[in-house]
């Protein structure tokens, strides 16, 4: 079957002739708040912002790293008190010295040191003014000591600068010709010397934005790795500018951003970490970004309706990996269910409503293969794969028999596999159907095929057979409401995610009004596909992302190991559930492991968070015990001072004792998941591609 799913849902073909555009859309959502300027300040601005490398999941765009350790800082009230004491202790030895009470040995280095001929001439203003100036001196070096007994330079810094000294807005540097951004000092360097010169034209006058300024590194990444010429690249450069290398829809941005992004680092801003003493220090007040280096090993969020998985994470996620898309990055396949708010439709160039008698693009039903054992393979995980044993082989492994011993007959007769009415039949063993394949192959003369269909034909009818159940679950897309989908005539556009080697960006409707099962089986077949394509990939320089809003009833055995095995493939999903127990139980920690990314949003239940506390393990922390001991005076003058303190405080005298001890706790326990997480909240923990690791963080997903 031919399928093209390469098509946007405008018509327009994988390389269709750039149309020009008068209009300029936005400049980027992180660039400075300033006024729209038409010599490209704006942008200038947000390309020359520092983006210093930092710990995973931090945002980088104008981060100011913090130290591992937090610094030990003195209590507000135990400072001031000490500051103040100093201060009396200061004056009051002033005041002894002054008086004589503490003797005159402080003179005495006056004495020795200053000659008598200075201190006994005949000037009475000079003998004063030296006198005078060694009793300066010596407030001097009593303030200087008490000052520093009493952190007066630290109260200072803390309580007056902020008052008498106003901060000035941080302004980046302009960096010198060889280190500025603007002037692709690359392209230079190869020799494009043409191509940079206009590039940096484009950029000044405010005609290039960060869609662009990605889309073109990205093509230039593909002039040094080999796949493009550089004779090629400089003239679509000095032809096109900022408009050069266009994303095949034409189109250089999204029609509407909600979330904050930077094309740069290939981030999307999700929320802040939360300044709390669970979080690491160097992460406290940070943003939370997320990028194709986090999202290659997959992402988990598990969180009850109206926690936020769709409009705080589903939502960003999507309209990020468009943009990498529209840069030549990416390619991103969106599945949810109708009107759920995974961004407006222009956003896509492939729309799939399945269900709606208006929508332009169908979905190919076996993944655009023409290998009847593979479509076999696939087609059999969507339709039965939720009831496999959760270990290898069990019902999807003979499903897969059933169907292949089917389709591949049907192919080589027809040049075509079968439609959803016509698999049906051949499954239910309809006599008609059965008889005329029989007849097609007898007469091209396939006997290795007749044999599969004589061994079809001889399993129909025993107990063991699992024809019923496959005929059973293809009658779900038998309906009415499906009539027009799944066509394998070729009358239709059906999208294939065969498509996977070129950035298209594909949101995937699923009926769920009176079609649950049938919705859940769909996402189980693009799941899939998705697997079975990104394997195969011929460029995987391409990220490629899935993203399927919630993932009830898809997490199959199968699916699991699908998911272990994309990060090799520079590929990755986003699923979301309400609760783990829409997961097999023997199937959740599998599932957990599999996922480098682990999201736990507020409203868990304490069942679920016990799973994520057993996956996010323990940590070694210090435990402070303090224990009051009551003091016993033995003394009659000891006992009048202890009555009187307890009359003045209320509470008798007592010791403290603080002992400290390493002990091993859960970084979150079940409790504290369950509640703990304010609303609009989540715990999050993250692993990269390259292995490094974030500790579960406390985010706050509205910031």
């Amino acid at each position: 079957m031919d399928s093209d799913g390469t098509r946007d849902a405008r018509g327009t073909h994988a390389n269709p002739v750039p149309r020009a555009r008068s209009d300029m859309p936005p400049m980027p959502t992180d660039a400075p708040l300033v006024p729209a300027r038409q010599d490209g300040s704006a942008f200038l601005a947000w390309l020359r912002t520092p983006r210093p490398d930092a710990a995973p999941g931090v945002w980088r765009f104008g981060h100011l790293p913090r130290p591992a350790e937090e610094p030990e800082e003195i209590p507000t009230r135990q400072l001031l008190s000490g500051a103040l004491i100093a201060f009396l202790v200061g004056w009051l030895v002033w005041s002894l010295l002054q008086n004589g009470y503490l003797g005159a040995w402080w003179a005495l280095p006056f004495k020795l040191l200053v000659p008598d001929s200075w201190r006994y001439s005949s000037s009475e203003i000079g003998n004063l003014v030296l006198y005078k100036g060694y009793e300066l001196l010596i407030a001097l070096v009593i303030m200087v000591t008490v000052g520093k007994l009493g952190r007066w330079g630290e109260v200072w810094r803390r309580f007056v600068v902020p008052l008498v000294k106003r901060p000035e807005p941080r302004q980046a540097p302009v960096p010198t010709a060889e280190e500025d951004p603007a002037q692709w000092n690359e392209l230079r360097a190869a020799g494009a010397h043409d191509a940079a010169d206009r590039l940096t034209v484009e950029a000044q006058s405010g005609k290039m934005r960060d869609v662009d300024h990605a889309r073109i590194a990205r093509a230039w990444q593909g002039v040094r790795s080999g796949r493009f010429g550089l004779g090629t690249f400089t003239g679509a450069v000095l032809q096109d500018g900022a408009a050069a290398c266009l994303h095949p829809s034409g189109e250089r941005d999204l029609p509407a951003r909600l979330a904050r992004h930077d094309l740069l680092t290939g981030q999307v801003r999700l929320g802040t970490t939360a300044d709390d003493a669970r979080n690491p220090y160097a992460y406290r007040g940070t943003g939370l970004g997320l990028g194709p280096e986090l999202l290659g090993t997959s992402l988990l969020a598990v969180g009850p309706a109206g926690s936020g998985k769709t409009g705080t994470v589903i939502r960003p996620l999507a309209e990020s990996l468009c943009l990498h898309a529209l840069a030549g990055r990416a390619a991103v396949v969106v599945v949810g269910a109708a009107g759920a708010g995974l961004g407006p439709a222009d956003a896509y160039d492939v729309v799939v409503q399945i269900g709606n008698p208006e929508s332009v693009y169908d979905l190919d039903l076996y993944g655009g293969t023409s290998d009847p054992d593979e479509a076999a393979a696939v087609l059999a995980e969507a339709l039965v794969g939720d009831l496999a044993e959760p270990h290898q082989g069990g019902d999807t492994r003979r499903s897969t028999t059933v169907l292949a011993q089917l389709l591949g007959p049907f192919r080589t007769v027809h040049g075509r596999f079968p439609s959803v009415p016509e698999l049906r039949q051949l499954l239910d063993g309809a006599p008609g159907p059965m008889a005329a394949l029989r007849k097609g192959l007898e007469d091209s003369r396939q006997e290795s095929l007749l044999r599969e269909l004589d061994a079809r034909e001889r399993q129909m009818g025993n107990p063991g057979d699992v024809g019923g159940i496959l005929a059973d679950r293809v009658a779900l897309l038998d309906r009415p409401a499906f009539a027009g989908f799944f066509d394998t005539s070729g009358q239709s556009r059906p999208f294939s995610l065969k498509a996977l080697d070129h950035p298209v960006r594909v949101r995937i409707d699923l009926p769920q009004r009176g079609h649950a099962d049938a919705s859940r089986m769909l996402a189980r077949l693009v799941l899939a596909q998705f697997t079975a394509s990104v394997a195969v990939r011929e460029d995987r320089s391409l990220f490629a992302c899935l993203v399927i809003d919630d993932a009830t009833g898809i997490v199959t055995p199968e699916a699991v190991r699908g998911v272990q095995r994309l990060r090799s493939g520079n590929a990755g999903v986003v699923l979301t559930l309400r609760t783990l127990d829409d997961v097999p139980r023997p199937l959740r920690g599998p599932l957990l492991g599999a996922t480098g990314c682990r999201m736990a949003l507020s409203g868990l239940t304490p069942w679920d968070g016990q799973d994520f506390a057993e996956v996010w393990g323990k940590e070694w922390i210090e435990a402070r015990d303090v224990t009051d001991r009551q003091i016993i005076a033995e003394t009659p003058a000891g006992k009048v001072l202890h009555a009187v303190r307890q009359v003045i405080t209320g509470k008798a005298p007592t010791a403290r004792a603080v002992t400290v001890r390493q002990v091993e706790r859960e970084r979150w326990s079940a409790s504290e998941l369950a509640h703990g997480v304010p609303p609009g909240h989540a715990v999050l923990s993250l692993t990269t591609v390259k292995g490094e690791h974030a500790p579960p963080l406390l985010v706050d997903l509205r910031g």
